[in-house]
């Protein structure tokens, strides 16, 4: 589950791109559905005003030199690395047929699954045709088509798959797909419906449907589906069409309480899921022990696209002054150990992304990382674990489905203290009142320059100087300027010109 976000970079510049890696593409027409994209891009008015410009070819987004023609529209192509080999193609095809100028964005700032909106907004771009796998968490400005790539299923191996794990033709059984595979669920539906009458397909939806869900509809993860178990969902059992991945981890942590199976495109084999999923909730309420103990949280903005990111930022921040605990807001890109362990006084951190990028392993990190679902569950007293697990973080926003407002203030003379089950050692549980936790506006001053102007200096500022690594310094011109030089060659504990000492 790590891949996503705590890679070290080793496999993606040892990879190489090109048809060995790419997928069966003889047919970009259908793989990529350029007539469904031209029309998403004709139909919203996003091509020139202006033939001036025809034939200047895909562009390369990213770069400050380019700017973006004023008499022309702009789309912006989001491609994952197994499918950049195609990014051209697809680009001059679609400039083509649209008449309209494309943007290749191949470096997301988070995970690929997500919208990358402000690659996008770089250059100006009115629109965003995303292609490859995507998690379908809402985006807050531009309009975005999905293309996930038809990949290929075998209708006949996975319904016979599907027989062979439900031998039951009355159970009831909800099948999830991965999004490259929902283009064969019509199909496979109409094999299996005359033989399992309580089989439900979930339908896969970009965007928030509008309005409530009726009774007995589930909307989650971009998937639509109704419910027909007397008993609820927890009656039902679970059937996913792709590989093992963080869609499935996401998926069975969330319906913990359903019984899942799987069936593998790749490989042509079902079988029931065996991961322990009880084992998996364990280490995460460790992880919110974890919190609970923590006394400096660190907020990881894991995603700058998702609607509603900036509301539970501020959620947090409320929820962890109102905890007494402080926090420190940090954009780093992708999550990796090496960045997080430059932030030693932090003890835990909280990672705000999308539900698919959001179980972050953290087992190689110097810090634990934790969910805002999980933040939550620590700092907040009023919520209460129910045994289901929440891993979009909307849920958690005032008006959504799983708000739980902050209890009162309770007075330190009657907070009932409780045991920390890590430390052992004693902690108290009552929330600070919300304007006696407030800190007073600082006085300290000090002398800025030479010219005797005061600045304020705040204490996380002042921390940060009296350490001995403040982090890199560019010291731009005092640096003298040298042409390049061979340097060392060999390992470091025996370069090849170093004078080794005869024993």
């Amino acid at each position: 589950m790590a891949t996503a976000f705590s890679s070290d970079g080793e496999a993606v510049l040892q990879r190489e791109l090109g048809p060995a890696t790419a997928v069966p593409r003889g047919d970009l027409e259908g793989f990529y559905e350029m007539s469904r994209a031209a029309a998403f891009v004709r139909g919203g008015g996003f091509r020139k005003v202006s033939g001036a410009e025809g034939g200047a070819g895909p562009r390369a987004a990213g770069r400050p030199s380019l700017v973006p023609h004023p008499l022309s529209s702009q789309v912006a192509l989001q491609f994952p690395d197994e499918l950049l080999a195609d990014a051209a193609a697809v680009a001059a095809r679609m400039e083509a047929a649209t008449g309209a100028e494309m943007y290749v964005l191949g470096d997301t700032t988070y995970g690929s699954c997500c919208v990358d909106e402000v690659a996008a907004e770089h250059v100006g771009a009115e629109a965003v045709l995303h292609y490859g796998p995507a998690c379908l968490s809402p985006c807050r400005k531009l309009p975005v088509l999905h293309i996930f790539g038809q990949q290929p299923l075998d209708i006949r191996r996975c319904a016979e798959a599907f027989r062979e794990l439900y031998p039951n033709r009355q159970g009831h059984v909800v099948v999830l797909s991965d999004v490259v595979y929902a283009h064969a669920m019509g199909e496979l539906e109409q094999q299996l419906c005359p033989e399992y009458p309580n089989i439900v397909f979930s339908k896969v939806v970009c965007g928030d449907p509008p309005g409530p869900a009726p009774p007995g509809e589930e909307r989650h993860f971009g998937r639509q589906f109704l419910v027909k178990a007397p008993g609820g969902l927890q009656d039902c059992a679970m059937f996913y069409v792709g590989t093992e991945g963080l869609a499935l981890t996401n998926f069975m942590l969330t319906w913990n309480r359903c019984s899942f199976s799987s069936f593998d495109p790749i490989t042509g084999c079902g079988r029931h899921e065996n991961l322990n999923v009880n084992r998996a909730l364990m280490r995460r309420l460790y992880l919110v022990e974890r919190a609970r103990d923590a006394h400096v949280v660190g907020i990881l903005v894991g995603t700058l696209g998702v609607a509603g990111y900036l509301a539970v930022l501020q959620h947090l921040r409320e929820l962890l002054r109102r905890a007494g605990k402080r926090s420190y807001t940090l954009a780093v890109g992708k999550p990796n150990p090496a960045k997080l362990a430059n932030f030693l006084e932090v003890d835990i951190f909280v990672l705000v992304a999308c539900a698919q990028n959001s179980l972050l392993d953290s087992s190689d990190f110097y810090r634990p990382v934790v969910t805002p679902y999980e933040l939550e569950l620590a700092c907040n007293p009023a919520r209460e674990w129910t045994g289901n697990y929440l891993t979009d973080f909307r849920d958690l926003l005032p008006g959504a489905c799983a708000h739980v407002e902050l209890p009162p203030t309770i007075p330190a003379a009657e907070a009932v203290p409780d045991i920390s089950l890590i430390t052992g050692e004693m902690r108290a549980t009552h929330l600070c009142d919300p304007l006696a936790s407030q800190l007073a506006p600082s006085t300290t001053l000090a002398c800025r320059d030479q010219t005797r102007a005061l600045a304020e200096i705040s204490p996380a500022a002042s921390f940060l100087d009296s350490r001995s690594w403040r982090g890199l310094e560019q010291q731009l011109g005092q640096t003298p300027i040298s042409k390049a030089v061979q340097g060392r060659r060999g390992i470091a504990i025996a370069y090849e010109d170093e004078v080794r000492e005869q024993p």
